[in-house]
């Protein structure tokens, strides 16, 4: 493609104020108009893609097509670019239709050179969870690697496969993909940039990125930096969001706040001033208020331990957090200053740190029995905001899934269990109201106390039933019986939300075993692996759905009776999910503080709508 210059074409470029190391070592395209290229200075081995007189735009910057004032060593130039004022481009290739705009520095080290490559340190300070990023890594590849450690033969040849694929060209970090826009930016070095022209990618205003892949359709805008690093497609880092050692999964935002040593699953959502996220696991659907600080203070001898959040994690403002501590999948934290360690095992509940009792209370299903509209509201919220086109992975969006079922029924144990344990001491002190408290919750000798445990329970129960028939009958009141044979086996009760891809862990188990004994020797192959994993995820969640029920009902199978009784459940479900929605809205409508603001019911109707 590429063919050494004519000499009319080095005269006219010389002419034109370009300089070379060697004019010899200068290739270009056919289509390349030597008039396109002024005042530039090529070092090293430089391949310049088609260029004519033209300009390329975006929004009110209009610029020249070819380059213009700037330096490229060792570099390759797509078709019809446009680069200006960039001081130094080295090691890059960058592909066609792509405008650079007034850049510091912008290097990359060749594939085969003694460059190291970056480890990337996630979930934990210590490094023993480290990775190494490439173009093409997806969230879930980077917490297998990093997750499962114990499997020391796996995590090696994951290195080793990894370090294959950036040897060679095509895992290089010096890319960028076709149709990018990147201007005003400070510096570059060793960056991947994924884009094309259905997902182009930004990178503008004040940037800094070391030692990371940008992912398809992201934005780096104002004054964000970052160093070692991972984005997923349509990630968004703006706002002076500082940012090291993390892996963000796609459709998440991130901005104004300090991020280090995580891996984050997709629609993560932090934003505010004064946050702070270190060494954690946030499964994703989440969003941390302002002054949230996971993982806010040392409190043992050595590097802060890690925090693990299920999805749907909901830290409110000012929240204080410390190491270790795991949180159920959908978690609403009340604002308060958290003493000690957790260990919150009731999925959809709300935690607060009483300290006038100075105790911890936990209300568990908290989310079905007043804040249901916001529930819903997050499904059809994450699916309108995934603007993915490649969509390397599948996401699971609905809060009602096999991972939370299995949450819900182990949370309905441990409340049998407390309620239990209440019973047996509320004898021995007559006409005493029963309080029900939770053990191994917090860290320390305080009480945890369960609020609303009564209905609670009831609600898990009915959160059972909404999920499993959701999946079985959908919205046909008349829905067959399903087949006894999805009742084969027994119950998956072991779920892994990969990265956003929720999966049997004994699917994992076998995935890590091919990759162990060489069945599996490139990440495609995993890759192939996961989408095997989506075709069959309807089928094993259905089947999931089927034991559920069969578990509630104290059977292995279902009989017609059985399910014409979960029929007519779940209309009485989904009639109380409908009102609830409508009434906890309304609650936000009817509020006389939330009105004050607003001149009459048609101004606030306008704003909110």
């Amino acid at each position: 493609m590429f063919q050494p210059l004519t000499n009319s074409q080095i005269e006219q470029l010389q002419t034109l104020g370009n300089r070379a190391e060697d004019w010899s070592r200068v290739l270009a395209a056919p289509g390349f108009d030597p008039s396109c290229c002024r005042n530039n200075l090529f070092l090293g081995r430089v391949c310049l893609g088609a260029m004519q007189p033209g300009f390329l735009t975006d929004g009110l910057l209009r610029l020249p097509e070819g380059v213009s004032n700037s330096t490229l060593a060792d570099a390759t130039i797509g078709d019809h670019c446009a680069l200006c004022n960039v001081r130094m481009l080295s090691g890059y290739t960058v592909g066609s239709h792509s405008l650079l705009f007034n850049i510091d520095e912008m290097t990359a080290a060749q594939p085969g050179s003694a460059f190291e490559h970056p480890w990337l340190e996630p979930m934990n300070e210590n490094g023993g969870r480290r990775i190494i990023p490439f173009a093409g890594m997806t969230i879930a590849d980077a917490y297998l690697w990093a997750k499962y450690r114990d499997h020391g033969t796996m995590v090696g040849r994951l290195e080793t496969l990894t370090r294959s694929f950036l040897d060679s060209p095509e895992g290089s970090r010096g890319q960028v993909g076709s149709h990018c826009i990147i201007k005003n930016t400070r510096t570059l070095r060793n960056v991947a940039v994924r884009s094309d022209a259905e997902t182009p990618t930004r990178i503008e205003d004040c940037v800094i990125l070391a030692d990371g892949v940008v992912g398809y359709g992201c934005h780096c805008l104002y004054g964000c930096i970052a160093e070692r690093f991972l984005l997923g497609e349509n990630v968004c880092l703006e706002y002076g969001v500082r940012l090291n050692d993390t892996v963000v999964g796609d459709n998440s935002t991130i901005a104004r706040c300090e991020v280090g040593n995580n891996i984050i699953f997709p629609a993560h959502e932090q934003h505010h001033n004064n946050s702070f996220l270190i060494a954690s696991v946030v499964m994703g659907q989440s969003n941390l208020a302002a002054g949230c600080t996971v993982g806010s203070n040392h409190n043992g001898r050595t590097a802060d331990n890690e925090i693990v959040a299920g999805r749907g994690f909901w830290p409110g403002l000012c929240t204080s957090l410390k190491h270790s501590s795991a949180f159920a999948s959908y978690c609403l934290l009340a604002k308060g200053d958290y003493p000690a360690e957790l260990s919150i095992t009731l999925p959809f509940a709300l935690v607060s740190n009483n300290t006038s009792l100075n105790r911890l209370e936990v209300m568990p299903a908290y989310w079905w029995m007043y804040n249901m509209y916001a529930l819903h509201r997050n499904i059809s919220k994450f699916a309108k905001r995934d603007k993915r086109t490649k969509k390397a992975q599948h996401i699971v969006f609905s809060p009602f899934a096999p991972d939370t079922a299995e949450e819900i029924i182990n949370g309905r144990l441990l409340l049998k269990g407390w309620i239990e344990q209440a019973y047996q001491q509320s004898k021995a002190e007559t006409g005493k109201k029963i309080e029900v408290f939770a053990y191994g919750m917090e860290k320390g000798r305080r009480k945890v106390a369960v609020l609303k445990w009564a209905e609670g329970y009831q609600a898990y129960e009915q959160m059972l039933i909404y999920y499993a028939m959701s999946l079985l009958a959908a919205d046909n009141p008349s829905a067959p019986l399903p087949p006894s044979s999805l009742g084969d086996g027994k119950r998956e009760d072991q779920w892994v939300n990969l990265g956003g891809q929720l999966v049997p862990q004994c699917l994992i188990d076998q995935l890590i075993a091919d990759i162990e004994n060489g069945r599996i020797d490139t990440w495609d192959q995993i890759h192939q692996r996961y989408s095997e994993w989506n075709d069959l995820y309807s089928e094993l969640a259905r089947r999931h759905a089927y034991h559920t029920l069969c578990l509630l009902a104290g059977t292995r199978t279902l009989n017609a009776e059985q399910w014409q009784q979960f029929l007519i459940r779940y209309a009485d479900i989904q009639h109380y999910v409908e009102e609830q929605r409508l009434v906890t809205r309304q609650k936000d409508d009817d509020n006389p503080y939330r009105r004050m603001t607003y001149r009459n019911d048609a101004e606030m109707k306008a704003v909110l709508s």
